[in-house]
């Protein structure tokens, strides 16, 4: 799983001291899609506040790449697919959607995804994004 290591940190924190947060709410998703709830729970989590007309952002990042992954199926391990469901962020317009480019080179990942408009970001990136929020959920 991708961590910060001292030197990012510094750098994030130095580069981000005068970024104001705009944004509502970003959600990270780090975890296998069909490993446990996490990735249903965010998309629900996602598709709520978007109806409510909030800034809603995704952040994809360690295990959590593999939910933008095309052609995976649920229904062969028995659990409901919700992965289908991304294609609605267009009607909700979730249109920040980032990975981390770590997270896709580790698990030997192509950029071949199910949903478009998604943002591969450098780890510095992925932080300077991410802390343009007011809110961060981790699941």
């Amino acid at each position: 799983m991708s961590a910060f290591t001292q030197q990012e940190t510094s750098a994030v924190a130095e580069s981000t001291e005068t970024i104001n947060t705009t944004k509502a709410l970003a959600l990270i998703n780090s975890q296998a899609p069909f490993a446990c709830s996490d990735g249903k729970d965010s998309l629900d989590i996602a598709l709520i506040f978007a109806s409510f007309e909030q800034g809603v952002s995704l952040f994809f990042q360690g295990d959590g790449v593999y939910q933008l992954i095309d052609k995976q199926n649920g229904s062969l391990i028995s659990v409901k697919d919700y992965l289908k469901t991304f294609a609605a962020f267009e009607f909700y317009d979730i249109e920040d959607i980032y990975i981390c480019q770590q997270s896709l080179a580790e698990r030997k990942l192509a950029s071949s995804f199910h949903i478009d408009n998604v943002q591969i970001l450098t780890v510095k990136d992925f932080a300077v994004q991410l802390v343009q929020h007011k809110h961060i959920l981790r699941f």
